[in-house]
């Protein structure tokens, strides 16, 4: 770990030397690389789904983990939303003149080594790396047992791509060992070489990163995520919606984990709600009110509201209101994706002002909490923090800044 950390470090200095058209061709060739080693890759990712599914891994976890061709497909094209992001390095991110003649600039740096930690999802290893290398960081990624070999046949990719072009291929380090004493290492021993480590995984992990860590976070933690479907939504917007926030992907992290309906809706917005959730195998934990609608509902207990399932089962109660949805999401949520359906400007401004969580959406789907949805190309992860970094973790966010200050002979008086 330590030869890594120092490989990183100048890895990052060469890096801090390249220009933005060198890092581009880079990504161009790991683009290739994934497509031109796609059988490669799904030969890796075999193993690791037969070792998964002998592991008792979970349904939601097994598909976290699962590559196919359209995957490794939207791997290979993310990178190539990536190179065509503009580059952030050395962006002037405001100017201005002093009475005293100085001129002032904060201008756009690299944060210079980041230490990815992940679990189940081979993908973010591109995405991770190609987000480091846009930005000019060196990464160190650690990714999670189950997706060791994946990963590894993914990371080959991004280590060819690099070498054509000239680039070290320390520039994204793949840790070559599942052993957790490396997460050790990473959290608490490499302040030497790791600016700020990235965690996204579940919460077992991240209260290990918040513990542990002697470097600075962003932090990615869990997506309890809501849909309030308001008094004044449209029926048919509304039943699309639910059912794609909860269904469309169910491990992922911006997957619909509670459904909200005002009373003032519950009598022709519940039922069909709800059976169109159960009809597509979902399970329904639901309130009183939302029992009532359909004997398939079981009883949701006071652990249900508060719990991210990444899987086929949700929540749902009856609230009366926007006031009070907003008022379970605050007590409930984790800050991370809620959307309101409605077609009351009114509410929906009010839900969108108040609701204090990363990603708030107004009739659109909870499932667009994703980094290339947004026009980002890609994401190390979503961050619930209120510090650096919130949202989207994309290219920008792997920035900080510095202050240039040209002057002509100033002194200070």
């Amino acid at each position: 770990m330590d030869g890594i950390g120092r490989a990183a470090v100048e890895a990052e200095r060469v890096l801090a030397r390249s220009s933005g058209e060198s890092r581009n061709q880079a990504l161009r060739a790991i683009a290739a690389a994934l497509r031109s080693n796609q059988a490669q890759i799904l030969a890796a990712n075999a193993r690791d789904l037969k070792a998964g599914e002998a592991g008792g891994l979970s349904n939601a976890a097994l598909d976290r983990l699962m590559l196919d061709d359209a995957r490794i497909e939207g791997m290979a094209r993310a990178v190539e939303e990536v190179i065509a992001l503009p580059d952030p390095v050395g962006t002037i991110a405001a100017e201005w003149v002093r009475p005293n003649g100085m001129r002032i600039q904060r201008v756009r740096v690299p944060l210079g080594v980041i230490g990815i930690i992940y679990e189940s999802r081979p993908n973010v290893t591109c995405d991770a790396g190609a987000l480091c290398l846009k930005s000019g960081n060196a990464a160190i990624l650690r990714c999670g047992s189950e997706s060791q070999h994946s990963s590894a046949a993914i990371h080959a990719c991004m280590a060819e791509g690099l070498r054509e072009v000239g680039l070290p291929e320390t520039c994204v380090q793949l840790v070559p060992t599942t052993d957790r004493a490396a997460v050790g290492c990473m959290l608490a021993g490499m302040t030497d070489y790791i600016d700020v480590i990235v965690p996204r995984g579940g919460k077992s992990l991240i209260a290990r990163v918040q513990q542990e860590a002697r470097v600075p976070v962003i932090g990615h933690l869990e997506g309890n995520c809501h849909v309030y479907v308001d008094g004044a939504a449209d029926l048919n917007m509304a039943r699309a919606i639910v059912l794609n926030a909860k269904m469309r992907r169910t491990g992922i992290c911006g997957a619909a984990e509670t459904l909200l309906v005002d009373a003032a809706a519950a009598r022709t917005h519940l039922a069909p709600i709800v059976k169109d959730l159960l009809d597509a195998g979902c399970e329904v934990r639901g309130d009183a009110r939302v029992a009532q609608v359909d004997r398939r509902v079981r009883l949701a207990t006071a652990a249900d509201w508060s719990t991210e399932y990444l899987d086929a089962i949700i929540a749902a109660k009856v609230v009366d209101g926007v006031d009070e949805a907003i008022e379970h999401i605050r007590r409930y949520g984790s800050a991370h994706t809620e959307s309101i359906v409605t077609e009351d400007p009114m509410a929906a401004e009010k839900f969108l002002t108040r609701v204090d969580s990363a990603i708030v959406l107004h009739n659109a789907s909870t499932q667009f909490a994703d980094g290339g949805e947004f026009g980002m190309g890609a994401e190390i992860g979503i961050s619930t923090d209120k510090f650096h970094a919130r949202g989207p973790v994309g290219v920008e966010q792997l920035t900080s800044y510095k202050y240039v200050v040209r002057g002509s002979g100033q002194v200070r008086r």
